[in-house]
């Protein structure tokens, strides 16, 4: 059940605004093996937790990456992709696709999106309320210092609240998730044995500079935390 927010703005008129605002959770098993994001390749110019680089090292556009994994998407189980090509001479680009939507991805305008474990904007309740929440930090994010904007979207990002009735969630779900809806119907999943255990924030600046924060749990303890942040500027 994981959920992901992000406003996009490729051409900031303000200094002080940013080009882009992400914020996610990663929800699994605590136990499940995995690693954090870090630069993995000799050059340091990918960083990833993910095993699916083929886009960040093909030398395609996000558009065209996506459109040659459309063409393969009726062959796989659900899933959603967001591919961007920022700092290019024609602006910022974000595309999507999503291979039980749209046959083929699309362009996204400026604007503030949500994504769960659906189609990019499905309305679940859950996922209203996160981008309610993510929105009025936005709001405020140009008046906020960095480190003070990290801190408040991680706290959307561990929201608990259950957001209920939701009979598209339970629809999805049906009785796998019914026992146990009131706790997937949050935000911030937390269940025994599985649930968030991973909040990412990225923030791109006017000026092309990345800041990559990343927050982890530790031996499967929700009490156990650490953070790691990476700075860098994007390519020209």
């Amino acid at each position: 059940m994981c959920i992901l927010l992000f406003k996009f703005d490729p051409r900031p008129v303000s200094k002080n605004a940013y080009r882009l605002i992400l914020a996610a959770n990663r929800d699994e098993f605590y136990h499940r093996p995995s690693k954090s994001a870090d630069f993995w390749d000799s050059s340091n110019e990918i960083l990833s937790g993910a095993l699916v680089t083929n886009f960040l090292t093909a030398d395609l556009d996000s558009y065209s990456y996506l459109k040659k994994v459309s063409v393969e998407g009726h062959l796989y189980n659900g899933f959603n992709l967001l591919a961007a090509d920022l700092n290019t001479t024609k602006g910022d680009v974000i595309c999507y696709y999503g291979n039980k939507g749209e046959p083929e991805p699309v362009f996204l305008n400026p604007g503030i999106y949500g994504l769960s474990n659906s189609l990019l904007d499905t309305p679940w309740k859950k996922l209203q309320y996160g981008k309610q929440l993510f929105t009025e930090v936005v709001k405020r994010s140009q008046d906020l210092t960095k480190e003070d904007l990290v801190q408040e979207l991680l706290t959307v990002m561990n929201n608990q609240e259950p957001q209920l009735p939701d009979p598209a969630i339970e629809d999805q779900g049906k009785d796998y998730i019914r026992p146990i809806l009131n706790k997937y119907a949050a935000v911030c999943v937390r269940s025994p044995g599985y649930g968030t255990r991973t909040n990412t924030v990225i923030l791109i600046d006017s000026e092309g500079r990345v800041t990559f924060t990343e927050r982890n749990m530790i031996n499967a303890d929700v009490n156990q935390w650490k953070t790691s942040t990476y700075e860098f500027k994007l390519h020209a």
